[in-house]
C-alpha cells in the first residue's frame, strides 16, 4: 500500500516512468473501482428499496452515474497528462484545473439529480405540487449558480470582479429584458401567493383565459383550454388581471326558475313546499348552505318559483348529474300536484258589440 501511494504521488509530480505501463495501470485501476462501485450501489439500492424513506433511494440513484463518470474521467485526465509529458513538450498544468472542474461538475450533477429524484418521489403523494415544483426550480438555480461561481474561481477569475460586473451588467440586462424580469417576478408572485396550482381550473373575466393549468414556469404558464388547445400566458399578465379559480369552490350552485300556469295558482304554494322538502332530503344537496324555494315573480305567462340551492360535490360532471336528478324530481312534484309547466302564450279577449251599418243602395228596379 505504501509503494502504491508513493507511485501515485510520483505521477502527480511528473516523475518519468514507463508511461504506457502507467496509463494501462490507471485504466485497470479505473475498471476495478468501477466494478466495485457498481456492486456497492447495487447493494445500497436493494437496502434502500426495503425502507419507506424516499431520501435513501433518491441519494443512491443520484450518486450512481456521476461517480461512475468520475471514476473514469479522473484517471483519464491523469493518463492524458502522462502521455503529454512523455511525448510532447507542452505544459500540463492546465490539467490540474480540468481535474478540479471535473470534481465540481460531479458534485453539481449529483445535487441536481438528487433534487429531481426527491421531487419525483414527493409529487405523486403531494397535495400542493406547485410549491414543490417552485422549490425544486429554485434549488436547481442555486446549485447551478454556486457551481458556476466555483468553476469560475478554479479558472482563475476573480469572484469580486465577477460580482461587480454582474451588478453593472445586471442593471443593463434588466433594462433590456424588463419583460423577462416581469415574467420572472410574476412567477414568484404565483409561487408565493398561490392563486392557483397545477391541475386547477382557472378563468379570467378580464381576458379570454379559461382552462386547466398544466405547468407554471419562470416565464409563462401553460393552460390547456377545454377544447384541448394549449394557451401560453406570460406570468406578468397575472399581476394585472382578475383570476377566478372555480376549482377551489366549496359547493356548486343550482339556480332554476320553475314556471307554472296561471290556472295552477291554487297549488303554487304546495308545489314550492314539496320541492323544498325534496331538497332537504336529497343526499347530494348540502342543506347547511343557503336554500331558497319560493314563489318569486309573476311572469308574462307563468307563475315563477325560484329554486336556489347548493350541491355537495364540486366536480363538474357529478354536479350535472345531481342537477338533472333534482330537475326530474321537480317535474314529478309538479305533475303530482295536478299542475303543469307554462309556455309562452297570448290570450286575445273579444268583446261582443252591436254594429249598425246604414248604407243606401241604388234602386235598380
Amino acid at each position: 500500500m505504501t509503494r502504491f501511494i508513493q507511485w501515485w504521488s510520483s505521477l502527480e509530480q511528473g516523475v518519468n516512468h514507463d508511461w504506457m505501463y502507467n496509463v494501462g495501470l490507471l485504466l485497470a485501476l479505473s475498471a476495478i473501482l468501477w466494478g466495485g462501485w457498481l456492486l456497492v450501489t447495487r447493494r445500497l439500492s436493494l437496502i434502500a428499496e426495503n425502507t419507506r424513506l424516499i431520501w435513501d433511494d433518491a441519494l443512491v440513484s443520484a450518486v450512481r452515474r456521476p461517480v461512475s463518470w468520475l471514476i473514469w474521467l479522473w484517471p483519464a485526465v491523469l493518463s492524458l497528462g502522462i502521455v503529454i509529458d512523455n511525448t510532447t513538450s507542452y505544459p500540463t498544468t492546465f490539467l490540474a484545473v480540468v481535474r478540479h472542474l471535473i470534481v465540481v461538475w460531479t458534485f453539481v450533477w449529483i445535487l441536481l439529480r438528487l433534487i429531481s429524484n426527491v421531487e419525483a418521489g414527493i409529487l405523486p403523494k403531494a397535495k400542493d405540487t406547485t410549491t414543490i415544483n417552485a422549490i425544486s426550480k429554485i434549488l436547481r438555480l442555486i446549485v447551478m449558480v454556486i457551481g458556476g461561481l466555483v468553476m469560475m474561481q478554479n479558472l482563475g477569475l476573480s469572484l469580486s470582479g465577477v460580482l461587480t460586473f454582474g451588478g453593472v451588467g445586471g442593471l443593463i440586462v434588466g433594462m433590456a429584458a424588463k419583460d423577462m424580469l416581469a415574467n420572472f417576478f410574476g412567477a414568484m408572485m404565483l409561487y408565493l401567493d398561490r392563486p392557483f396550482k397545477v391541475g386547477d381550473w382557472v378563468r379570467s373575466p378580464d381576458r379570454q383565459i379559461e382552462g386547466t393549468v398544466e405547468r407554471i414556469g419562470f416565464r409563462m404558464t401553460v393552460i390547456r383550454t377545454f377544447d384541448k388547445r394549449p394557451l401560453y400566458v406570460p406570468n406578468s399578465v397575472f399581476s394585472s388581471i382578475v383570476v377566478e379559480n372555480p376549482s377551489r369552490m366549496t359547493n356548486r350552485r343550482i339556480k332554476q326558475s320553475v314556471g307554472l300556469r296561471y290556472e295552477d295558482a291554487a297549488v303554487v304554494g304546495k308545489v314550492a313546499s314539496d320541492i323544498k322538502a325534496m331538497l332537504l332530503n336529497h343526499a347530494d344537496i348540502d342543506s347547511n348552505q343557503t336554500m331558497i324555494v319560493c314563489f318569486d315573480t309573476y311572469g308574462a305567462s307563468s307563475l315563477n318559483i325560484l329554486v336556489y340551492t347548493f350541491t355537495k360535490t364540486v366536480n363538474w360532471v357529478e354536479y350535472q348529474e345531481v342537477q338533472q336528478d333534482v330537475m326530474l324530481k321537480i317535474v314529478d312534484i309538479v305533475h303530482r300536484n295536478g299542475a303543469d309547466f307554462a309556455f309562452p302564450t297570448t290570450t286575445l279577449h273579444m268583446h261582443d258589440a252591436d254594429i249598425t251599418m246604414n248604407s243606401s243602395q241604388p234602386n235598380l228596379a
